[in-house]
């Protein structure tokens, strides 16, 4: 991709449009966030259009185009395809998000797919962005579905290194593969910060921490979606350079960023499955204290149970003497035992007799 061509041997569209440049349109909306042009590495101007891009493209075929755009609009990536000969799936591609992280050559342009992320400390949650990049000869398009990356601060750097920029549109891809994967360093040890918050709370009972570990899984499960595939994409990439005479100060960058990548995923490949592994051990843990719970209620039933036997059993020896004392306590004159001289002694005897026997009784069921 260092072979810099004119933009009539490659291009499809090169003779200028009919219409007048300021007539307004899809190309002068706001998703525009920036359009340079660099000649050697400086920028030269920063059209304010995309019509103006184009025609000042024109006028200088050895010049680099740098467009930056978020969330465009069909109309506007249908100008661009127009213009440097986008190919339509790419262009369907860009169009959409959620697209996975991928490398695709169609002819002389390279159409890269990646996935940003940024931890945001305050909420401790990971943010997922999409980043869509087309690079050609002499032009390189950024179409950004959401916050992360901020390219203004890569547009900024290379500015800064103008021998850098002046690589041509490969240099910029890497500055830009280099920022999203250096933007992942935070996002690690975020991550690991909350791992290690998360074990502590497993240990220390807190209730709400199954919710917790199954939203970091699940973000960790975004985050594997974003940096594998970067690993083999990066090879691609470096096979190419290879293969077009890339400058090999450039390989070397990009070779750096490919180790980078590959370390990150692992360590992505090891918190999710410490993730499996804490869930698991807090399933255990909540299971233990179900079992003891359910055992505790258990215990408090039966030691329950003994108290009501106990209580039922004095019930029914304090009943024998009131039946008894109810029975002779009625005003009949007819009642026998009445009149006879041994009838409260009996009566004191049978109600002793009777409260005995149920003690007996009871007391040999272990029941009191």
């Amino acid at each position: 991709m260092s072979d810099r061509r004119p933009r009539a041997a490659w291009r499809r569209h090169t003779e200028p449009s009919s219409e007048p440049e300021s007539t307004p349109g899809p190309t002068d909306r706001p998703s525009v966030v920036q359009a340079s042009l660099y000649r050697e590495g400086r920028r030269v101007s920063s059209p304010a259009t995309l019509a103006d891009t184009f025609r000042q493209l024109r006028e200088h075929p050895d010049g680099m185009a740098w467009i930056g755009l978020q969330r465009p609009t069909e109309e506007e990536l249908h100008s661009l395809a127009a213009e440097f000969d986008l190919h339509e799936l790419a262009v369907e591609d860009a169009l959409e998000a959620h697209q996975r992280p991928k490398l695709e050559r169609y002819g002389d342009t390279l159409f890269v797919v990646l996935r940003a992320a940024r931890y945001l400390d305050a909420q401790e949650e990971v943010e997922f962005g999409e980043l869509h990049i087309f690079v050609g000869p002499d032009f390189l398009i950024t179409v950004r579905h959401g916050a992360a990356p901020d390219l203004s601060t890569v547009r900024r750097r290379m500015e800064e290194n103008p021998d850098l920029l002046a690589l041509g549109p490969e240099a910029v891809l890497y500055a830009i593969l280099d920022a999203v994967v250096d933007g992942y360093a935070p996002v690690v040890a975020g991550v690991q910060n909350d791992i290690d918050e998360i074990e502590t709370e497993v240990f220390g009972g807190d209730p709400a921490v199954s919710r917790r570990i199954y939203e970091l899984s699940r973000e960790m499960v975004e985050f594997q979606r974003a940096t594998r595939p970067l690993v083999g994409m990066l090879h691609g990439l470096m096979a190419g350079f290879t293969k077009y005479g890339t400058d090999e100060e450039l390989q070397r960058y990009l070779r750096d960023v490919a180790d980078h990548v590959t370390h990150t995923s692992e360590r992505v490949d090891v918190f999710r499955q410490a993730l499996t592994d804490i869930l698991t051990v807090n399933a255990t843990l909540v299971t233990q204290q179900q079992n003891a719970e359910m055992r505790a209620l258990a215990e408090a039933g039966f030691e329950q149970n003994e108290e009501i036997k106990k209580i039922s059993s004095w019930a029914a020896i304090l009943f024998a003497p009131t039946l008894v004392g109810t029975i002779y306590g009625m005003n009949f004159d007819t009642m026998p035992e009445l009149h006879w001289a041994g009838g409260y002694p009996f009566a004191v005897v049978l109600m002793a007799v009777v409260c005995t026997s149920l003690y007996v009784v009871f007391k040999k069921k272990d029941w009191l």
